[in-house]
């Protein structure tokens, strides 16, 4: 066999793993016999010895036959190609969503419209439920007035000017949040943002309230209808969300290289911008 067809490597050995078991062994006999030390001890010395036999003063080699030539791996051929360069100052290299968003001003009036179909849902279990429209109002008031989570559902039930006012606000400033919060991330879904935005997230939202609520305000939490709680989020988000996808989406400055958001005229910028 000549050299070309056969390969030396280090001959195979158990002495390791022999002396490694007596060591382990060795050790574990100091908490539970010593009979366990002492074997330990004897299969360490034993793989040691035979260990130092395989690798001293020359260490044991084997021959290994090597594959036929046919039968080997082709050798990796490197094949050239060229790369797309970045060019400086060309936006889309790098995107961070949101890319486009709706108008900020969609937003506040979609949240306006979309707390409107709120009221009417929350309004419509109030006269339906407890007969009177002041229940729902002053059960959302009762978020910031202690007193109303513990009133009875005749005081409830009663037209409160203080209650009105704190939930008036308290709507008025969730509902415009939201719609702000839905210009942004609508674009974000990729297909049917209308139905991810009146069904999806009033239900998650929906669910989070419902998981803390109990914790955080346990006498409102048992005073809440779910179902008609759910039945108004949807409203919102279903009314919020038609109006805010309907409006004709900006760009954000988001894939802009940072020397186009810093008004930084470098080269470049010109003319991926078309010369503007």
């Amino acid at each position: 066999m000549s050299d070309r067809d056969h390969v030396e490597l280090p001959a195979p050995t158990a002495w390791p793993m022999i002396a490694a078991l007596g060591i382990a062994l060795l050790f574990a006999g100091l908490v539970m016999h010593p009979l366990v030390s002492v074997v330990g001890g004897v299969l360490t010395l034993a793989g040691a010895v035979g260990w130092f036999g395989e690798v001293l003063p020359v260490e044991r080699r084997e021959r290994v036959p090597l594959r036929p030539p046919a039968q080997r791996p082709r050798p990796v051929q490197p094949a050239p190609r060229a790369v797309a360069q970045l060019v400086p100052g060309v936006e889309g290299h790098r995107l961070r969503l949101p890319v486009e968003i709706h108008p900020y001003s969609s937003g506040a009036l979609g949240g306006l419209v979309g707390g409107a179909a709120m009221a009417v849902v929350a309004c419509a279990y109030g006269l339906i439920a407890h007969g009177s429209l002041w229940y729902p109002i002053n059960l959302l008031a009762a978020v910031a007035i202690p007193s109303l989570a513990a009133a009875d559902t005749a005081r409830l039930a009663a037209f409160d000017a203080l209650a009105f006012g704190v939930a008036v606000i308290a709507h008025l400033a969730i509902s415009l949040f939201v719609g702000l919060v839905y210009a942004a991330i609508l674009p974000m879904f990729p297909r049917r943002a209308t139905l991810a935005g009146g069904l999806v997230a009033p239900l998650v939202w929906s669910g989070v309230l419902w998981a803390s609520l109990g914790v955080v305000n346990p006498t409102l939490n048992a005073r809440i209808d779910w179902p008609w709680f759910v039945a108004s989020q949807i409203a919102f988000g279903l009314a919020a969300g038609a109006l805010i996808s309907r409006t004709q989406r900006i760009r954000t400055m988001q894939s802009l290289p940072l020397a186009a958001r810093a008004g930084i005229e470098a080269p470049g910028l010109s003319e991926g911008k078309g010369g503007e």
